[in-house]
């Protein structure tokens, strides 16, 4: 198991390697500063859609049963399962000025490539599923009988949720938040294609990559990978010692 664990681990040591003095803008289209700006920001919009649409949704899939879930969780499953650069390439013609709703996102001034706007929906399709995925399975790991006995006291469908459904799903539901992060963060294929600019981390790396090099690269990867890897880290380390106090508590 140890060699195995150090298998996987082995390819930080490539933080360590040498590559050279490390540039962190040099004479590179766009800035190191500029790209964790863009990413840390349109992430955390994106980030913020995902929780709100798709919490609702992956608590009605963890509710309902036969084949009416069946076919929702196949619509969902469609989103993670996508390849992220057929994504990228299938938004920006669904989004493009050639169809309808393309062309009237333009008329209102909603630029539907290369724009924050972009930058974000195709996040936003990228990481949805996921977040649905887990937060469905933490929400069905509650006991609907909890929520039926506070249905039965007089609770709101909302208060329900707020008081017996979060306290008891929110490490899973935060696990979930971990995940569309990094997704959401890490995105290069789809983005590439629909918001080459404004350059977030991802596609910063690759525009340094090509343009100066491995140690025009390296500033940016550290940052990535530090504010990529905490989150879903801590998460895990979280759930652990939780499982590990209840398994204390029923020896």
């Amino acid at each position: 198991m140890l060699a195995f664990a150090l298998a996987l681990l082995y390819p930080l040591m490539g933080l360590g390697a040498p590559a050279g003095d490390w540039q962190w803008n040099g004479g590179i289209p766009g800035s190191t500063a500029s790209a964790v700006r863009v990413s840390l920001t349109l992430t955390a919009a994106a980030l913020a859609i995902v929780v709100a649409l798709g919490t609702p949704v992956a608590w009605y899939l963890a509710r309902i049963a036969g084949r009416d879930r069946i076919l929702w969780e196949a619509a969902v499953l469609i989103s993670v399962l996508m390849p992220p650069l057929a994504l990228g390439i299938l938004l920006s013609l669904a989004y493009g000025p050639q169809t309808a709703i393309g062309a009237w996102l333009m008329r209102i001034g909603i630029l539907t490539s290369n724009s924050a706007t972009a930058f974000v929906a195709t996040q936003v399709y990228v990481s949805i599923g996921y977040y649905i995925v887990a937060a469905r399975a933490a929400i069905a790991a509650v006991p609907r009988e909890l929520e039926q006995t506070a249905a039965l006291l007089g609770l709101t469908p909302w208060r329900i949720f707020r008081r017996v459904t979060f306290p008891l799903a929110r490490l899973g539901l935060a696990a979930a938040v971990s995940i569309a992060w990094v997704r959401a963060l890490g995105e290069f294929g789809a983005v590439i294609v629909t918001a080459y600019y404004p350059s977030g981390m991802p596609v910063q790396v690759w525009i340094n990559l090509q343009n100066a090099g491995i140690p025009a690269v390296m500033p940016v990867l550290v940052i990535f990978l530090l504010t990529a890897l905490p989150l879903p880290w801590l998460i895990h380390i979280l759930a652990g010692r939780r499982f590990a106090m209840g398994d204390g508590r029923h020896a």
